[in-house]
């Protein structure tokens, strides 16, 4: 009988979904029992659609005792232990609440969340409370009913504030909001076995979590530099059917497709030693057969587009850009950090290589800096109506490398 191929995961986030759905899946897990062999509270940086959402919901999985989930992976024996013991898992989506409607309404965004997770576990909390003090109660009744220490798993913890990066105002606002619902992980400690959270932006010590229990930060930790993301061994891996079928498709043999592939999707590094695809990207890339800018116009890109206009930026300026040390831990918060810091923190730079002390930044690969200048010639060009036609002819221009075209749309722009 010939064997179902499995499917691509584009857009897939649930580990159970994936293991279930007969997708690929590239087995991360044995990032994951390190973690829990070695600490108790951990945080992680990446930009959007990284795999930060699929490692939440593999934790989830590991402390919820989903064994059969893990046959053939490396966490198969983590499972399987004579001492493994499940837990109950408190876990928290921020990028669920509504940010859309002011300050009362994201609190009560945010409560409706802990309430989800007080029906899952069939607890009824004061409704009557703030957002912090009702997590306080969740993670004490959680501890009390279950008679277990309670996992804490907190995706993408600054989601309602990174909506407000051209809005410093709002952001400090919900900033506060948000330090003091995350301190109550800090004030319940005793009941807590093992905290993960994610986001796109690293917390300084006056940020969100000033008030939290250090957590370690293993964004830039060489040992968890391949945990999100793609190597290029794991694309040839765990997807050799695909790559032969792109390859026809594309007239390319299939180490020239690679060569293709690595030019325009990789480039990613986030310790200044291994290099990454974009997963959405290159997921896309297998579905499509195409090679077109799919991470950089999955999300966000109106918001990136009125940064650059606001503070009006250049592609070139951030081209072979030298940072400190002290830049790549503690690039400082999203809405008031510089240019390279917000950039850098969003996935548009990354470090190109290390040199002494200090980092180089540019853009990771061919898609995303074609992004940038695409978002850059579309703010030089919208003036008004008047001007729709040219402006498509000159994006046109630059899609095909037209320089005689390119010329004379420009001369007539100025004319």
């Amino acid at each position: 009988m010939e064997i179902k191929r499995k499917k691509l995961p584009v857009g897939v986030q649930t580990f159970e979904k994936i293991r279930k759905g007969n997708y690929v899946y590239v087995d991360k897990t044995r990032f994951l029992v390190n973690l829990i062999d070695n600490g108790s509270i951990y945080f992680l940086a990446r930009p959007r659609r990284f795999g930060k959402s699929l490692t939440i919901s593999t934790l989830d999985a590991m402390f919820s005792g989903g064994k059969q989930l893990f046959e053939g992976l490396y966490a198969e024996e983590f499972m399987n232990r004579a001492d493994y013991c499940a837990s109950p898992v408190i876990r928290l989506d921020m990028s669920d609440v509504s940010t859309d409607k002011g300050i009362d309404v994201l609190s009560s965004s945010i409560k409706d969340l802990v309430l989800k997770q007080a029906k899952k576990h069939g607890i009824t909390l004061d409704t009557r409370k703030e957002p912090g003090e009702l997590l306080s109660e969740l993670i004490m009744e959680v501890r009390l009913k279950e008679n277990k220490m309670v996992v804490i798993l907190i995706d993408e913890y600054d989601k309602p504030y990174s909506d407000f990066v051209n809005d410093h105002e709002t952001a400090e606002k919900i900033r506060t909001l948000l330090r003091n619902f995350y301190v109550r992980i800090k004030t319940n400690d005793a009941y807590i076995r093992f905290t993960f959270i994610t986001g796109i932006a690293k917390f300084t010590k006056f940020g969100v979590f000033s008030g939290l229990n250090s957590p370690r930060d293993i964004s830039m930790d060489k040992e968890y530099g391949e945990m999100c993301g793609l190597t290029e061994e794991e694309i040839v891996r765990y997807f050799p059917e695909y790559i032969e079928d792109t390859a026809r498709e594309t007239g390319d043999t299939p180490e020239g497709l690679i060569e293709r592939m690595r030019d325009y999707y990789d480039g990613f590094c986030f310790d200044g030693i291994h290099k990454l695809y974009n997963p959405f990207s290159t997921l896309c890339f297998f579905s499509e057969n195409e090679f077109y800018n799919y991470w950089m116009e999955s999300g966000t890109s109106e918001l990136i587009a009125q940064y650059l206009k606001k503070k009006k930026l250049t592609v070139e300026q951030f081209r072979g850009r030298p940072v400190l040390m002290n830049f790549i831990r503690w690039p400082g918060e999203l809405d008031t950090t510089s240019p390279e810091g917000f950039l850098y923190q969003g996935g548009y730079l990354t470090i190109r290589e290390r040199r002494n002390s200090k980092f180089i930044l540019d853009y990771p690969n061919k898609e995303v800096l074609n992004a940038m200048s695409a978002l850059l010639t579309r703010n030089l060009l919208y003036a008004d109506n008047s001007l729709d036609d040219l402006q498509q002819l000159t994006l046109c221009a630059l899609e095909e490398r037209n320089v005689n075209d390119f010329v004379n749309t420009i001369n007539a722009l100025l004319a």
